[in-house]
């Protein structure tokens, strides 16, 4: 069974109180039930976050060692932190999907959360579903996945 890291970014351990009008009322469990349901028997959900650059950095560099998959929201990471950029790019260029994903659309919020450092090595990127970029980004990591050769 392929395991598949989700990992957060700062403030994302206050979804469902923070900001509902732009990210919901859902919190992280209740993002954490859905993926699980949504893999079913091909894949476990491995959800994590956290408010400390240097810890999701150490958690994609446990991604690349494992051969996991990444799911990856840096939330406001995404905007300006190249330590982040590499260690996501230490993933990707070992041939492991990782797809930047985001709540609400960046693009369609305050300037400066336009740009996205990590955008330009993730396999791909989804923004503005709500949690149903999540989902899109799981199947999207389900076919990659599966796609690869052993």
């Amino acid at each position: 069974m392929t395991r598949i890291l989700v990992l957060n970014g700062p403030n994302l351990g206050r979804l469902g109180s923070r900001e509902p009008d732009v990210y919901g009322n859902a919190n992280l469990d209740d993002l954490r039930a859905m993926l699980q349901s949504a893999a079913g028997s091909e894949a476990s959900i491995d959800l994590r976050q956290t408010n400390d650059e240097a810890e999701l950095i150490g958690w994609l560099y446990e991604a690349t060692d494992a051969a996991a998959p990444v799911i990856l929201n840096p939330a406001a990471f995404t905007h300006y932190s190249y330590a982040l950029r590499d260690a996501a790019a230490l993933v990707t260029k070992a041939g492991i999907p990782l797809v930047e994903v985001h709540i609400s659309n960046p693009h369609a919020r305050e300037t400066f959360r336009h740009n996205s450092v990590i955008s330009g090595v993730a396999t791909g990127v989804i923004a503005g579903f709500g949690f149903d970029s999540y989902l899109l980004a799981l199947d999207a990591v389900l076919r990659l996945t599966a796609a690869r050769p052993e």
